[in-house]
């Protein structure tokens, strides 16, 4: 026989051989015990003899995957769950030891692959399982298990070797093998449930489930043959516990073979389906099913319920589920499937069940619309498009028929309502035949310009949301592609059915992780986590640093934000890090951990993080250098916050094309920091202006240095004792020029003027110096200040002069919106005018509207101070954060 020619007759041949031989020793080991390894010749009645046990809620049905049962301990957990059920009847399904279907399948391609060592692998598999029933069983139960098995291995040998010579296995001599993994590892655990004291038998599912093979690597279940079926068996074998193989079953001719993909879980369901179970268990080494993937989202969460519908979504979307197919059998009869981890049994799992009418009636927000999101990668669009195509009858179907005769799996569909375009998701690796079938079978139409492409975009991943309540919620959709606008995502292409259990799109590769946070950050499943750089950790870099310290707690447990920081850069080196600083040791001295500055690696490093979905360059300093890069930061979709006056007040041109980008896009630029620290200058301009008033004339004291000098500049005091205190208390920067010679007044009246929509240049703005003509040059800050008191005279006359009639100085900055001018200078008040009325270093500005004509608003408070700037920057940060989806 084994001479024959290897095809069908010789594999029936080998076949029967094999199984008749394993007949007559069934028999024989059956009137001695129930151990047996091998499928029978099942010839049933068609009368069912004896009683048929009772179904329904009585029933509880739980499946234990490889990792459950890889070793005896385990195993021995296994049993202690099962012992604890307090169920009247259980049927319990197993699969193989852990990397047992592996093994097995590597044995038939040693086999047909002429590897002699299949045999010895084939004895590892002996020992696996022997060592493990030694350490669970003893006496003439390990006996008898082990004999069993021996013959067992025995027979395999044999069938091995029938591959081995034809070099050649095929479907069902695979499954026969394959499914051994199975048999051993529920004869084992039937055994420890006996020993344990617990009425057990074991069941070869092949003996009961039946199954019809399809084109589609899948198989359909005979369920009223598999029935009729089970009621013999449990007429036969009334036990309080059954232990039943997962994966194995039989065709209706009796021929062994598998569920294919996930085959324990759907034995598992159909199992609890045929008796009418009041749960199936399936146990795994999760607790439960995730909000999203949390090898890419952190911060998902365990699901406590989960639709049929939902779970199913979710599944054909590759989240780490079910299979769709394992939700069928339960379905029908309202059973719910619960997700346990066997590791974790103080976790509740999730249950995955048919919902109440009014479950989550009450909730509203859209956390309870949408469960969950999956993600496929390695998929690339088919856009088939022409004008050709609109109205054209048969051309989808003519589509898709190539694609089906090519074998490829389609993902998904869009098309357009003009029936201009179609496209769909197939598999990367399927992409270059579907579209080399398509261009062949399309020629003519392609050639006489019907078609005009069949276009190939690679490298997509698909991101769906599942929820079964969508449909009924307005505003899904929208909050869906708002977060990802503002995470710069670009979407290819939209599917989803009028059901809307799903809303799918199709992303880039690289952009599908970020994607994914972005959505599940939005939909309040996570904080809405922002990637931080600090640019520039001087004083106002460092104050906000500890801010962001003190505050961080907070901000994660009531506000729902994560802020956190990957890198910190100074002017010679930078610190970075994957998961975010310590900002309680980030002043510490860290030789190893620092690095040379060098900007480009740094917002590399911070944009570049795929599992944080948006970015913001916080930049403290005052440098050019780095202002000059915040227009290339936002095309790459990088928030800017800054307290830096240098790009606003910059090249006229380079100000417009930064504004222009901002408005174009979903990337933010904040800059509320640069006009009056932690005041709200910017945003009380803007917010009149967007109401509609029109701006007349701004005039304040906007330098917190210059306002405490001459708030302090009184009585007999001299100018450049003043200028002294106010230097040695930290308000005036290391070389009080830089403030005394109103540069900085005039970038921000410059900052306003363009705000207000005039369009000066620094140039265009006269300032009125306090530094001495003769000291403009001196070579050093000290220098300068041993210099200055020959100079208070000059000073001091003015103020003379402003007291005589009643008057202050004050150093002011104006906006003249109507001439369309601005200038900065040292004018005198009334000691009834509100500038008059300062104290400290607070900043003070006028707005002169259309509304506000008469009495001018006044915005007025610290204007300078660590603290304040770093608390205006705060600010911005938060309101980034609030526009990224964070409750406000």
């Amino acid at each position: 026989m084994l001479g024959c020619r290897w095809g069908k007759p010789a594999d029936n041949q080998v076949f029967r051989m094999v199984y008749v031989r394993k007949r007559g020793r069934r028999e024989r080991i059956h009137a001695h015990s129930r151990i047996f390894a091998s499928i029978a010749d099942v010839s049933l009645d068609n009368s069912i003899e004896g009683a048929p046990l009772p179904k329904g809620d009585t029933w509880s049905v739980h499946k234990f995957g490889g990792t459950c049962v890889g070793t005896a301990k385990r195993i021995s957990n296994v049993a202690d769950i099962i012992l604890n059920d307090a169920s009247e009847r259980k049927l319990v399904v197993v699969s193989a030891m852990s990397q047992v279907t592996d093994m097995m399948y590597n044995l038939i391609h040693r086999a047909q692959s002429r590897d002699d060592s299949y045999t010895s692998a084939l004895d590892d598999i002996f020992e696996k399982h022997k060592l493990t029933a030694t350490e669970l069983l003893d006496g003439e139960d390990l006996d008898r298990f082990l004999s069993q098995m021996h013959d067992d291995i025995s027979n395999l040998k044999a069938m091995l070797r029938a591959i081995y010579i034809a070099g050649h296995a095929t479907e069902s001599f695979s499954d026969f093998v394959v499914g051994h993994g199975e048999l051993w590892a529920a004869q084992m655990l039937s055994l420890v449930i006996k020993k344990r004291g617990m009425s057990c038998n074991w069941m070869d599912t092949r003996d009961v489930l039946v199954v019809n093979p399809t084109n589609s690597n899948q198989v359909d279940p005979d369920y009223s043959e598999s029935q009729r079926r089970l009621d013999k068996w449990l007429s036969h074998n009334p036990a309080e516990t059954i232990i039943a193989t997962g994966f194995i079953a039989s065709t209706p001719e009796n021929i062994p073979t598998t569920l294919k993909r996930d085959g324990s879980d759907f034995s598992a369901a159909i199992m609890g389906a045929l008796v009418r179970a009041r749960q199936v268990t399936i146990w795994t080494d999760v607790d439960g099913v995730y909000s999203a993937d949390p090898r890419k989202v952190s911060e998902a969460v365990i699901l406590k319920t989960l639709s049929y519908q939902e779970a199913w979504e979710m599944s054909y979307f590759g989240a780490n589920v079910l299979h769709p197919r394992t939700i069928i059998p339960v379905m029908k009869y309202n059973i719910p499937i619960v997700i346990r981890n066997i590791f974790n049994l103080s976790a509740t799992g999730t249950v995955i069940c048919q919902p109440s009418v009014n479950e989550n009636g009450d909730c509203q927000g859209l956390e309870y619309v949408v469960k969950g999101f999956a993600t496929i990668d390695n998929l690339a669009l088919v856009n088939v498009e022409g004008t050709g195509m609109a109205g054209v009858p048969g051309t989808a179907s003519a589509i898709f028929g190539v694609v089906k005769d090519v074998g490829a799996n389609v993902i998904m569909i869009s098309q357009a309502s003009s029936e201009h375009s179609v496209c769909f998701a197939v598999p990367e690796k399927e992409v270059n035949a579907v579209a080399a079938a398509l261009q062949s079978r399309f020629r003519q139409a392609l050639d006489a310009g019907r078609l005009s492409q069949v276009e190939v975009i690679s490298n997509c991943s698909i991101l769906a949301a599942v929820g079964q309540k969508m449909a009924s919620t307005p505003g899904v959709s929208a909050s869906l592609f708002n977060a990802l606008a503002k995470a710069n995502i670009n979407v290819r292409a939209i599917a989803q059915g009028c059901s809307e259990y799903n809303i799918t799109v199709v992303l880039k590769r690289e952009d599908c992780i970020r994607a994914l946070k972005a959505v599940h950050s939005r939909f309040y499943l996570s904080k809405t986590t922002i990637a931080m750089g600090i640019i520039g950790p001087g004083l106002i870099g460092g104050t906000l640093l500890d801010q962001l310290r003190d505050q961080a707690a907070v901000l994660k447990e009531e506000f729902n934000i994560d802020l956190r920081v990957l890198g910190i850069i100074g002017s010679r080196t930078m610190t970075l890090s994957n998961l975010g600083i310590d900002l309680f040791k980030w002043r510490e001295p860290k030789d190893e951990m620092a690095e040379v500055a060098d900007l480009e690696k740094f917002v590399e490093h911070v944009h570049g993080n795929h599992f944080i979905p948006n970015t913001v360059l916080v930049d403290c300093t005052a440098d050019t250098n780095v202002a000059n890069h915040y227009y290339n930061w936002l095309r790459k979709g990088i928030h800017i916050i800054t307290p830096n006056k240098k790009a606003n007040s910059g090249p006229l041109d380079r100000y417009l094309k930064l504004r222009a980008l901002q408005r174009q896009s979903y990337t933010h630029y904040f800059y509320e920091a640069t006009v009056g620290a932690g005041l709200p200058i910017i945003s009380t301009l803007r917010g009149l202006l967007e109401t509609g008033d029109k701006i007349l004339r701004i005039e304040g004291i906007f330098s917190g240095t210059l306002s405490y000098i001459f708030n302090n500049f009184v009585g007999k005091r001299a100018f450049s004792e003043v200028v002294a205190e106010a230097k040695q208390a930290g308000y005036t920067e290391p070389d009080p020029r830089d403030d005394l010679s109103g540069t900085d007044v005039a970038r921000k009246v410059i900052i306003l003027a363009r705000e207000s929509g005039l369009r000066l240049e620094l140039s265009d703005i006269p300032v009125q110096s306090l530094v001495p003509e003769p000291l403009r040059a001196s070579a050093s800050a000290e220098e300068f200040m041993q210099e200055l008191p020959k100079f208070d005279e000059d000073i001091a006359k003015k103020r003379q002069d402003a007291e005589a009639a009643g008057e202050v100085l004050r150093f002011v900055g104006v906006v003249d919106a109507v001439k369309a001018k601005g200038h900065v200078e040292l004018r005198r008040y009334k000691k009834e005018h509100p500038f008059a009325q300062l104290s400290g270093s607070d900043n003070i500005i006028a707005f002169t509207t259309i509304r506000y004509k008469e009495q001018p608003l006044i915005v007025r408070g610290p204007g300078a101070g660590a603290q304040v700037t770093a608390g205006g920057i705060f600010s911005d940060i938060l309101r980034l954060a609030s526009y990224l989806g964070a409750p406000s």
